[in-house]
C-alpha cells in the first residue's frame, strides 16, 4: 500500500485558520473534554450508581425554592434536552428521589419536579465524593488565578454557545 502525502487544506478565502498555538490549545481543550466529563462519571456511578446528569438534576432541584423547578427550567440548569431529562426524571422517580407533577398558573400548564426528603437525602451522600472528584481533577491542580480564568473562559464559551440560532434539542428554557 502507498502512503500519500498530507492534504492540504484548500485555503477559502474567508476561513480563518487555526495558527500552530491555536491549534494547540484547542487540542487540549478538547482533550479536556474527552477527559474529564467520564472520569467525574466513573467516580458518581461508582460511589453514588449515578450518573452526572442525574447528579446534576438532583443538585439543581436541591437548591431550588421549595426543591420544585419547572422541566424546561430543570433541563436548562442541567444543560440537557427536555428528552434527556424526562429520562432521567423518570429513572429518578423510580429511585423515589423526585417526584413530577402537572401545575396549571398564569403562564399555562406545566410540568414541575420536585425533589423528595429520599432524593434529598441521596444528593448529600454522593455530594462529598463528587466534591472531592472536583478538587482533585479540576480546583487543586490549578492555582487561584488558574481557576479564575478557567471559569472566565467557560462562561465567555457557554455565552457564545447560547447566542447561536436553536437548533434540534437545545433547550431555550421556556415553559
Amino acid at each position: 500500500m502507498t502512503a500519500h502525502p498530507p492534504r492540504t487544506p484548500v485555503a477559502e478565502p474567508d476561513v480563518r485558520w487555526l495558527s500552530a498555538e491555536q491549534q494547540r490549545e484547542w487540542r487540549s481543550l478538547m482533550g479536556l473534554f474527552m477527559d474529564l466529563p467520564p472520569a467525574l462519571d466513573a467516580q458518581l456511578k461508582r460511589d453514588a450508581g449515578l450518573n452526572t446528569f442525574e447528579y446534576q438534576v438532583l443538585a439543581a432541584l436541591s437548591e431550588a425554592p421549595a426543591r420544585t423547578l419547572v422541566l424546561s427550567d430543570l433541563a436548562a440548569l442541567a444543560r440537557g434536552s427536555l428528552s434527556r431529562l424526562s429520562h432521567a426524571v423518570t429513572r429518578l422517580e423510580r429511585a423515589g428521589w423526585v417526584e413530577r407533577r402537572s401545575c396549571t398558573d398564569r403562564a399555562g400548564r406545566h410540568t414541575e419536579a420536585r425533589l423528595t426528603e429520599s432524593g434529598l437525602a441521596r444528593i448529600e451522600e454522593a455530594a462529598p465524593g463528587h466534591v472531592a472528584a472536583v478538587r482533585r481533577l479540576v480546583v487543586d491542580v490549578l492555582t487561584p488565578e488558574q481557576l479564575a480564568q478557567l471559569g472566565a473562559a467557560a462562561r465567555a464559551i457557554s455565552a457564545a454557545t447560547q447566542a447561536e440560532p436553536p437548533g434540534e434539542g437545545r433547550v431555550d428554557g421556556s415553559c
